[in-house]
């Protein structure tokens, strides 16, 4: 897909991750509460709605990477010959100062919301983690022969490198 430059566009897509970014975080935070609350009603809801956001943002994302290639192109001759990949960054400072502020300023926002998802992610996924050893724990001391080992909603055996948790409602 070949992208001309589009100043306008391209602070179209910065917004729109940036909001899709602040929904996952909103969903992910009522999931987190969801599971600690045990309310399972809409927990598969809100993981499809997060699963869909995501497939939005993945979309948005590649028009972004394009239009980036794009203003690559276009100041390919004012970046140094010895820089391959130039830093966003370093592409913006060829634009106008305003428009250079604007864009350095909306990827700002989109870093600081991807790690804010991310954050929440991993304090999440330690969470669960700490749920699975507490449980596993549990069920060592409750029932010893089985050596505490855990299965899925299929009857497998829950390995320690599963990132994911199956609990029924009750532990």
């Amino acid at each position: 897909m070949n992208k001309v430059w589009d100043f306008e566009h391209c602070v179209f897509l910065f917004n729109n991750q940036i909001a899709l970014l602040q929904k996952m975080c909103h969903i992910q935070d009522s999931v987190r509460k969801a599971v600690i609350a045990r309310e399972w009603a809409d927990f598969n809801w809100k993981i499809a709605e997060i699963n869909q956001l995501g497939e939005e943002f993945n979309f948005l994302e590649a028009e972004r990477i394009h239009l980036i290639a794009a203003l690559k192109e276009k100041f390919r001759a004012n970046i140094q010959n010895n820089i391959n990949t130039p830093s966003f960054y370093t592409l913006i400072a060829n634009l106008p100062q305003e428009q250079s502020r604007e864009l350095s300023s909306l990827f700002r926002e989109l870093k600081m919301e991807t790690l804010r998802l991310k954050s929440q992610n991993e304090i999440f996924s330690s969470y669960l983690n700490e749920i699975k050893t507490v449980a596993s724990a549990c069920m060592e001391a409750i029932f010893p022969v089985q050596g505490g080992k855990l299965y899925t909603r299929e009857g497998q055996e829950a390995g320690s490198g599963q990132r994911s948790v199956v609990l029924s409602q009750h532990i």
